[in-house]
């Protein structure tokens, strides 16, 4: 990349549209507001999505379901990232650091991959597949509240 081969942004050289400067400017007269209307007037503001009375798209659309405002979310884990961390206690703080959850969430703990060596395994909520293999390779988990 050198001087020659620079180019301006796309529509840095375009000029701002002057409207009501007169007929020869082509935007004269109605100043590019057709005639009449809701929309030619001055001060004329709409709502989002309004429709000129006819009742709005996300009015006519039928609502379902609803928000479950006290739903838990969590991190998810997986067993063949927790034996390549190389502890022997793991915990939220201890996966933290390692880089393999980045929120503040609850964890989970599932049961993919394979577990060679025995782990203290702590965290929120662990699945049966995950609770098996744990204490299979003579680990414990713990649950946390």
């Amino acid at each position: 990349m050198n001087l020659s081969s620079v180019r301006a942004p796309k529509k840095a050289s375009e000029k701002r549209k002057r409207v009501g400067r007169g007929m020869g400017s082509g935007m004269g007269k109605t100043s590019t507001r057709g005639h009449k209307g809701q929309r030619s007037r001055s001060g004329s503001r709409l709502l989002r999505g309004f429709e000129g009375g006819q009742m709005p798209l996300h009015r006519r659309l039928p609502k379902r379901g609803f928000t479950n405002i006290f739903r838990q979310e969590y991190n998810i884990v997986n067993l063949e990232k927790l034996a390549a961390i190389g502890e022997t206690t793991i915990t939220p703080e201890v996966l933290r650091k390692a880089g393999v959850i980045k929120t503040e969430r609850r964890v989970k703990i599932l049961g993919d991959g394979e577990l060679s060596i025995p782990l203290t395994i702590k965290a929120h909520r662990f699945s049966k597949s995950a609770q098996e293999k744990i204490t299979k390779a003579g680990g414990k988990f713990e649950v946390l509240q």
